[in-house]
């Protein structure tokens, strides 16, 4: 879920860094990166800070991206370095509380609530000024946006896009698939049992597997969301049928056909409970279509957002 992997400094920066004597090489060697995104910190009203970041076209219409459990703002690489995407719209991800590079607060307070998650939604919304943006929320991404509209309401939304999107806990039989069995030896006391089973629940995401390489870095990414987080997530209530039912705004359910964790069903629940809302099933890809099926993701993400502008008039 990462770009590509590489040092601070580019090639050059090096080579320079290796002809420097004493402290101006440590300086050299520690120098901040340049950065290709603009980077934001944002305050909840619980205190917990918040590492957003911000792509694209500064004027465009804002995508919002909500990513999932465990996971960052890095979960979004592939459309925020897409060269199409960045030309038309304002891109902002973000890492959620306790995850990434935001605050870890521990205590149940700060996670079980729905109103937490609601607020920094709304505080990175109220930010960065952002103007009715449509909302991509991938996985627990898709409760954090129930979230969000249970306690905010969509008056400040575009549009929504679902992204094999936890909506309902209603029928876990059909709308849970075997991989989330790795959830549990992912909040293990045990660090080893830990870290396997963060293994196994990423390999459970993808139907066409990463490289070596970026499973490395999907790895280490799921790692710094400590345990006392993860345990804190779980359990949540899902009462978000009222505010499916409630949009009015253009809507897009993904999902992969062969996802592990949110099946099928649970999008074609999702779709039947938003009104007017597309569904798009993606054939032969698992829990994570925006990585594994980057090109048609992206095309669906701009069409969703040309059905917005339209209705903006």
């Amino acid at each position: 879920m990462v770009a590509r992997r590489g040092a601070f400094l580019g090639a050059a920066g090096l080579a320079l860094a290796t002809r420097l004597p004493g402290v101006a090489l440590a300086q050299a060697q520690t120098a901040a990166p340049t950065l290709p995104y603009r980077p934001h910190t944002v305050t909840s009203p619980d205190g917990v800070v918040l590492s957003v970041q911000e792509w694209g076209n500064p004027q465009g219409p804002a995508i919002l991206f909500i990513h999932g459990s465990w996971q960052s703002h890095l979960s979004w690489a592939r459309q925020v370095s897409d060269p199409a995407l960045a030309q038309r719209y304002r891109m902002v991800t973000f890492d959620l509380r306790g995850h990434g590079d935001s605050s870890k607060p521990e205590g149940d307070a700060f996670y079980k609530p729905a109103k937490p998650w609601a607020d920094d939604v709304a505080a990175v919304i109220a930010t960065l000024g952002l103007q009715r943006p449509v909302l991509a929320g991938w996985s627990y991404g898709g409760r954090v946006m129930g979230d969000y509209l249970t306690v905010h309401g969509n008056a400040a939304v575009g549009g929504i896009h679902f992204v094999d999107a936890t909506t309902s806990a209603a029928d876990p039989a059909a709308f849970f698939g075997p991989g989330v069995r790795f959830l549990g030896a992912g909040t293990a006391a045990d660090q080893a049992t830990r870290i396997r089973g963060t293994i196994d629940f990423l390999r459970a995401c993808f139907e066409r597997q990463p490289t070596d390489a970026e499973f490395q870095d999907m790895l280490a990414m799921n790692m710094l969301t400590p345990r006392h987080v993860r345990i804190a997530m779980g359990g949540r209530p899902t009462n978000y049928e009222a505010a499916w039912r409630a949009l009015q705004v253009p809507a897009l359910v993904t999902n992969g056909d062969k996802d592990q964790l949110i099946t099928p069903a649970m999008a074609r629940w999702t779709a039947s409970v938003v009104p007017g809302a597309r569904l798009s099933i993606h054939e032969g890809v698992g829990h994570a279509p925006f990585w594994e099926d980057t090109a048609r993701f992206n095309r669906e993400l701009g069409e969703l957002m040309a059905q917005v502008a339209a209705r903006r008039g």
